[in-house]
């Protein structure tokens, strides 16, 4: 009796090599395979990056990209696919032109990424990791991406799309599928998932434009900088309390400061004057 992995080969038994890439492509991919190893002092370290090219060229990460790359390195398919399979920016199986991912960690949860990732569900008609009959977009929900003062957030092919609602999320791959021009709010211009890949193997990004493209954090994700540096001021301070010091002058910010949706001052027992914390138990005594 025999078992089968979750991609349908059977376990148990000899298996057959992969097909080999044609001819010319794999003299193209070793190419830039060897320009990849040199840059290394141990050749395994560039595993990563030869995951990546293989899966620019097919779109995942195939049997053939993993016998090629142990190839490349002098390792075993057995060591490549224990990275293959480790890491979630690997795909295994065919997928979109577009990865839209929906963070559904805490933060996004509340503020409205699970109802995004519900709505984008329902609106092109696909389950998570499933990519739409067209080969365009292939939805997942994903990790935190580090950008939790613009949630909820959305990301294509890892660039950022940040403050979005199930409106705007069903805008955007709706632009994806008809081949509309798509703006991220921030960092690179948009490309496809096999282009990203090549970039992500540690190739230049030879778009125009592209190296101009500005990147990084949000604005809001650099005010904690910009108040150690005193180039704003600190947000006003209320003391509830009898006996504590005066109120220090509020803050009138400019529109541009206010750069997220939940930014604003929350009304709680330490800034709502009309509503004071009562004594704790060592100042009752």
């Amino acid at each position: 009796m025999t078992t089968s992995s979750p991609e349908g080969v059977s376990l148990g038994m000899p298996q057959l090599p992969p097909p080999d890439y044609p001819d010319d492509v794999r003299a193209r991919l070793e190419a830039d395979a060897r320009e990849l190893i040199a840059r290394y002092p141990d050749s395994r370290s560039a595993l990563l990056p030869l995951l990546h090219l293989v899966q620019s060229e097919e779109g995942h990460v195939t049997r053939t990209g993993m016998q090629f790359c142990a190839d490349m390195l002098d390792l075993t398919t057995a060591e490549v696919t224990a990275v293959a399979t480790f890491y979630t920016m690997y795909r295994r199986k065919p997928s979109g032109d577009y990865q839209v991912g929906v963070c559904t960690n805490t933060l996004c949860a509340v503020m409205g990424g699970d109802a995004i990732f519900e709505a984008l569900q329902e609106h092109l008609g696909v389950g998570n990791g499933e990519t739409t009959d067209d080969g365009k977009v292939t939805l997942e929900h994903i990790e935190c991406n580090a950008a939790c003062d613009f949630a909820p957030v959305v990301m294509v092919n890892w660039e950022f799309f940040d403050n979005q609602t199930p409106g705007s999320a069903k805008r955007l791959v709706d632009d994806l599928r008809s081949g509309a021009q798509v703006e991220p709010t921030r960092g690179a211009p948009l490309c496809t998932f096999k282009e990203t890949s090549r970039i992500l193997a540690g190739f230049p990004d030879e778009r125009p434009g592209a190296v101009d493209a500005t990147g990084g954090a949000g604005p809001a994700s650099l005010i904690g900088l910009r108040l150690a540096k005193g180039e704003v001021s600190p947000a006003r301070v209320v003391h509830p309390r009898a006996g504590g010091p005066e109120d220090t002058q509020p803050h009138d910010p400019s529109p541009s400061e206010h750069l997220s949706s939940h930014d604003a001052p929350q009304k709680t027992s330490a800034s709502d004057p009309a509503h004071p914390a009562g004594p704790t138990a060592e100042e009752g005594e």
